[in-house]
């Protein structure tokens, strides 16, 4: 299938990079090697992998390189005819392409404006982002460096081998300059006299980079429907050093570069931006290719598909077995999401609680990609040195003599009901094909044919069956009715401690201990299914410790991945795990070193911080707050530690609430119908929560108009 046949990915849908090979303006001749390196390095690569259609067009590299200790007036000719080449290769792409030029030093920017605004017909706006200002002349220049001329020949100043190339002159008032910290007074000079925008450093700082960012998108785009569009330049040495030390002039206390690569990710929606160069990259310095991935960094997020051509993307391709609310998450860090347009969310649903350590957490992302980059998967035909570790601290952490991994919840829910059907069969002898499973009704273990052939969810069952014999449900939270379904072919009993899709629904006290009670004199297996409920989510480490109970078995997932990798575990005791052989059960990726490694990070930081502690306090006070809000509709607030589910009046639709606060900045799901779930990270913080009350407080507060839209 060919480019054109796929769905367009938005305004810059067929992207075409140029690399420029010219260190004729610069003190040393390493920039010259960016395209090659940028190239090899996979930039082309990494932004198809983000859906870009993209291709390398061409590297164009000086007809000839004057030396270091020729004159001006050689220097400047030999930079105005790759100027001039650079320029008639832009200004000759087909209108359909955007283009991307990477260098080089920053004296190709002539070219490249120059090209992008005889293309455009007429001179675009530009946002040039530089530590410097870029605007001395052969008459002003201090060092006698070419690619600290750019900017003042693009508005028409200096040598006219510069200046002179062909393509209209910059428009000063679309101009602008975003964080500049190192300029010699006569450059500061012209530009004041030229009324270029310059928001240096200490602006940045002191009003924030996304508040500038907006006023230079704003200056930039000055009537750019008639006037050519805008760019973006960007000059690497823009950023701070420690993070990008591979540049030509380094400069400290420069910008942040996540923080450029998230505001970048507003010019996605851009149909007025027509093009982007990023430079001054040295790739003799970049020794573990930390900046190239910068550079794909920043021009992925400028050129990415937005949030529309990936839903309908979504939409024609994959199967409707979702439907996901309308954000298209690009990033996460702690307890926050950005979308493609670079909008912040709020995260109050960490995944279901897998998230529970929030997003990149930094010592899970090193043991995932220390492992990455040492064994990642071998099947459980071979030993690792991972997965023998991992054993060992789930005994240590929770005390099972046995562990069983696998990959998803649902299949450490299967793995749970295959044990304690053949206990059942061959250890308390009931006959072959006769052992039961009793679960709840409301309940969730997952999607599989046997579970929801557990399930009471009408949805979940319709279309699905005939589903396998031998289960059976009873009333959630009710002791006495386990103990009437129980019968001599019961093998297990398989509960959720609290019911998190069944929304947050807590049973009464003393419930799990009354059924361990009852489990033990029938000789019945209590599971505990704490996918969702278990690593701290709860206030405890596991939610069944809440009544001092230990299961037979217990079943975890979601947060023993860290967020990172589904990671998943049956434990039990040798009297109910050692009736599996060899060949009985088995995974190719269950237990694999690349989750082993994680989940043994995420096991460490569990008896590190014991941060279950931390989900207790902050959840009590949490839902007092909520609670005390009296917020109108609200019928109940309930939950144990950071697992709240706020219960609607049936009038309010819970999903339209959901919406509601999406649009607002925090980004959560209903379940059960009527009952928002409210489960963040749990290193959320009390602002973070507090903010959340306020927030769901305004979408409830709306005019009548509005709220009827929620029913």
């Amino acid at each position: 299938m060919t480019l054109a046949a796929h769905l367009p990915s938005g305004p810059h849908s067929l992207l075409k990079i140029i690399g420029a090979a010219s260190a004729l303006g610069a003190p040393h001749p390493g920039t010259a090697a960016a395209p090659d390196a940028l190239r090899a390095g996979g930039l082309r690569e990494r932004l198809a992998g983000l859906g870009i259609a993209v291709e390398w067009l061409e590297t164009l590299k000086p007809l000839a390189t004057p030396p270091q200790d020729a004159d001006m007036a050689t220097r400047l000719a030999a930079n105005a005819e790759f100027a001039r080449r650079l320029a008639d290769h832009v200004a000759a792409l087909d209108p359909s392409v955007f283009p991307l030029v990477v260098g080089g030093d920053h004296a190709i920017a002539v070219g490249t404006w120059r090209g992008l605004a005889r293309r455009a017909g007429g001179a675009p706006g530009l946002i040039w982002i530089d530590a410097h200002l870029d605007s001395h002349t052969a008459d002003t220049t201090h060092s006698g460096n070419i690619h600290g001329m750019p900017l003042a020949a693009l508005l028409g100043e200096g040598d006219a081998r510069l200046a002179g190339i062909p393509g209209p002159r910059l428009d000063p008032a679309r101009t602008c300059i975003i964080g500049a910290r190192a300029w010699e007074p006569e450059e500061h000079r012209r530009i004041e006299r030229l009324g270029v925008r310059i928001f240096d450093m200490s602006e940045v700082r002191e009003r924030g980079l996304a508040a500038v960012f907006c006023d230079a998108l704003t200056i930039a785009r000055r009537g750019s429907g008639k006037e050519g569009g805008f760019g973006v330049s960007i000059d690497l040495d823009a950023l701070d050093p420690q993070s990008l030390p591979a540049v030509s002039c380094p400069e400290a206390d420069g910008i942040d570069p996540q923080a450029l690569a998230d505001l970048l990710l507003t010019l996605r929606g851009c149909g007025d931006f027509i093009g982007m160069e990023i430079v001054e990259y040295r790739p003799d310095l970049d020794l573990r290719g930390e900046c190239a991935r910068w550079v794909a960094e920043f021009a992925g997020a400028a050129l990415g598909p937005g949030s529309y051509p990936l839903r309908e993307k979504e939409r024609r391709y994959g199967a409707a077995n979702y439907a996901p609310l309308p954000a298209v998450f690009h990033r996460g860090e702690g307890v926050w999401l950005w979308d493609v347009e670079g909008r912040r969310y709020l995260d109050m649903m960490s995944a279901y609680s897998a998230v529970s350590f929030g997003h990149a957490n930094p010592r899970l992302v090193r043991a995932l990609t220390d492992q990455a980059q040492r064994l990642a998967l071998t099947s459980r035909a071979f030993s690792s040195d991972r997965l023998p570790v991992l054993f060992e601290r789930l005994w240590a952490t929770f005390g099972y003599e046995r562990a069983l991994p696998v990959n998803t919840g649902l299949e450490a829910v299967e793995t749970a009901l295959k044990a304690a059907r053949k206990w059942g069969h061959k250890v308390k002898g009931i006959a072959p094909d006769q052992a039961e499973i009793i679960a709840c009704d409301n309940n969730f273990h997952g999607r599989s044919i046997a579970i929801i052939g557990l399930s009471s969810n009408a949805h979940y069952r319709d279309g699905f069956g005939p589903f396998p014999p031998g289960l059976k449900r009873i009333p959630y939270g009710d002791a006495h009715a386990l103990e009437a379904a129980i019968t001599p072919q019961t093998a297990a009993f398989l509960v959720e401690p609290i019911q998190g899709e069944g929304g947050i629904v807590v049973p009464p006290p003393g419930y799990l201990r009354r059924c361990a009670e009852i489990c033990a004199r029938h000789d019945v297996l209590l599971i505990a299914d704490e996918v969702q409920t278990g690593l701290g989510r709860t206030g405890r480490l596991l939610a069944c410790d809440h009544e001092g109970v230990r299961p037979d078995g217990v079943i975890l997932g979601k947060a023993l991945g860290g967020g990172l990798l589904p990671v998943s575990a049956f434990l039990a005791d040798r009297k109910v795990m050692d009736v599996f052989h060899p060949g009985d059960h088995g995974s190719t990726f269950g237990g694999n070193p690349l989750g082993a490694a994680v989940a043994i990070e995420v096991l460490a930081l569990l008896a590190e911080t014991r941060i279950w502690e931390r989900a207790d306090r902050l959840g009590e006070r949490f839902r007092a707050r909520l609670r005390a809000a009296r917020l109108p509709g609200v019928i109940e607030v309930r939950g144990r530690g950071l697992l709240i589910g706020v219960v609607f009046d049936p009038a309010i639709s819970a999903a339209r609430v959901a919406e509601h606060l999406l649009a607002r900045g925090v980004a959560t799901r209903d379940t059960n119908g009527n009952v928002i779930r409210l489960a963040p990270p749990l290193i959320v913080g009390e602002a973070e929560l507090e903010l959340t009350v306020d927030i769901l407080s305004a979408v409830l507060a709306q005019p009548a108009r509005t709220a009827e839209a929620m029913h």
